[in-house]
């Protein structure tokens, strides 16, 4: 049976699962879907399209499914989905995507969201991921499984951060990040492989071995300083030196998609489909009420 405090305000319309908590002074709107044994904290607002899986946790201040912050968006029904095992810490902002972007921002499984969290419209965000204080995700990005993220990093919108990356805090992230790897510096570079972070998902010691030698091909300050304008040609010197595992095998095509096929070095930003007519109905609208000399 769930429990309401009595001061909490849900609408009669929302939809809550099996021993769910909702906490003092929360607000939930009438579109939203609560999963089983969910709990909000006290001062939760949960509105919108909004659908959450089961077992997740909502500490006081967290806002999920508020109209994305985007002058493309032109108020129609778009989506949060967020699955299970997920801890959102105070103040954690999630919004929901928009018309031209999807209409869909998604969060996987057991993901950790500490303080001050934004994820912005059109977000696909895998599952076991870590986001320090006041990571701000920006716009159609896409963030892989177990990808860990320190404080303060900012990512441009339409960047993909690759599964089992690592991005250092402060980091200012405007391309793709490879799988695997540690992101970090101004300006932000590949550094080394994330071994710490892929020891703790088991991975075998050949596997980090193979990483390793990856990275001192295609990475390394030697492998920069030798071919600094092709890491392509230093892709196939790696493709050549025999058969590549799986791991090798991804981080190949996924950095072979920025380069190849993104744009400023984001693949998706190769994908976006927006125009100028987009924004359209935001700036007629400023000229309209733009006071005349």
């Amino acid at each position: 049976m769930s429990s309401i405090h009595p001061s909490a305000c849900v609408d009669d319309k929302a939809q809550l699962g099996r021993d769910v908590e909702v906490g003092p002074h929360c607000y939930v709107g009438p579109d939203v879907v609560i999963g089983d044994a969910c709990r909000l904290h006290n001062n939760v607002t949960v509105v919108g399209a909004t659908r959450l899986g089961c077992n997740n946790e909502l500490f006081p201040g967290v806002v999920l499914g508020t109209p994305p912050q985007d002058i493309k968006y032109h108020g129609g029904r778009t989506e949060l989905i967020i699955g299970d095992d997920n801890i959102f810490r105070e103040h954690v902002t999630a919004h929901p995507g928009t018309e031209v972007g999807g209409a869909v921002t998604r969060i996987g499984n057991h993901n950790r969201f500490l303080v001050g969290v934004h994820i912005a419209h059109d977000v696909d965000l895998g599952s076991h991921c870590i986001l320090a204080n006041a990571v701000q995700i920006a716009g159609h990005c896409r963030i892989e499984d177990c990808v860990t993220m320190g404080g303060m990093v900012g990512v441009h919108h339409f960047c993909t951060a690759g599964r089992h990356c690592f991005v250092a805090g402060l980091t200012r992230v405007t391309v793709d990040v490879p799988p695997f790897m540690i992101f970090a510096g101004e300006p932000a570079r590949v550094r080394g492989i994330n071994a710490n972070g892929m020891s703790r998902w088991d991975f075998d010691e050949q596997s980090l071995q193979n990483l390793r030698q990856a990275y001192k091909l295609l990475f390394s300050r030697r492998a920069i300083t030798d071919e600094p304008n092709n890491l392509l040609k230093r892709i196939g010197q790696l493709e050549s030196n025999g058969p590549l595992d799986d791991n090798l095998r991804y981080l190949v095509t996924f950095i072979r998609r920025s380069i190849s096929d993104g744009v400023y070095g984001r693949y998706l930003e190769s994908q976006r489909h927006d125009t100028a007519e987009d924004r359209s109905d935001f700036y007629n609208q400023q000229l309209l009420e733009k006071p005349q000399p």
